[in-house]
């Protein structure tokens, strides 16, 4: 049975945040200091060499919980953060490497090693989630949303696909290739972010990418501006998506 396990605690500014086990995996939940009983969960990927804890993950962490009402979990994804990298994970970062000096793409390296990492993510999330529900201030019952961008779309949509628990994504700047098979199995409401002048994903690959879902409902946001330059305002979008689709009635734990 999978178990969280808490390392630290601290309180800023109304949100919790904890460090937390499940297994060898690490990662951190972003929770209300007060509010209702429990709450929905939004688990939350990180993008290729980042972390659980990177500025940008913890920005927005924040403002799901105090804007949103939230708990945000995020894992260090295999090779990242915490984790060790394996001997693959050195030579597909050295690959990737050796494929931007040269100035070529470097779309088929991302792409084949993010396939590779989702293989080894998806069970991690699954027993991560299992074990987060487990928490009495979550609960089996309550609504689960993900938000990932980048790899964490690659690791977000094979996991979405094969998770029924999750009912809302949100989803974004990556290639089709080994995705676009699983996003046909994904009818959850879904958005889907996709910078216009992206110089790594051409702006057909991440069409093509938001038109596999199979969802009745899915919303494409695309702004004008390079992979890295995806609008802060942006954050506020999905804030006001999961507030949407996961801001129902949850069952107080008796």
């Amino acid at each position: 049975m999978n178990t969280v396990h808490f390392t630290a605690e601290t309180t800023s500014n109304g949100v919790v945040e904890r460090d937390f086990t499940v297994g060898e995996i690490p990662g951190v939940l972003w929770s209300p200091a007060s509010g209702p009983d429990r709450a929905p969960l939004v688990l939350m990927g990180h993008g290729g060499g980042t972390h659980k804890k990177w500025p940008g993950m913890t920005g927005r962490a924040h403002r799901l919980v105090t804007d949103g009402g939230f708990h945000v979990a995020v894992i260090d994804a295999p090779g990242h953060g915490d984790r060790p990298r394996t001997a693959h994970d050195e030579k597909e970062i050295a690959a990737l490497y050796r494929a931007r000096a040269a100035g070529e793409p470097e779309g088929p390296v991302v792409v084949r090693y993010n396939a590779h990492l989702a293989e080894r993510a998806v069970p991690e999330w699954r027993a991560t989630l299992d074990a987060l529900q487990e928490l009495p201030e979550i609960g089996a019952a309550g609504p689960v949303g993900y938000f990932g961008l980048n790899m964490a779309t690659a690791i977000g949509v094979p996991l979405v696909a094969s998770e029924p628990r999750i009912t809302a994504a949100v989803f974004g700047q990556h290639w089709p290739d080994r995705l676009a098979d699983k996003a046909k199995q994904i009818t959850i409401p879904i958005e889907f972010d996709l910078q216009w002048d992206d110089e790594h994903i051409p702006r057909e690959s991440g069409l093509a990418l938001f038109d596999a879902f199979a969802s009745q409902e899915k919303t494409l946001h695309a702004n004008a501006g390079r992979h890295k330059e995806l609008p802060r305002f942006e954050a506020d979008s999905t804030v006001r998506f999961f507030v949407r689709h996961l801001n129902r009635d949850v069952v107080s734990p008796a």
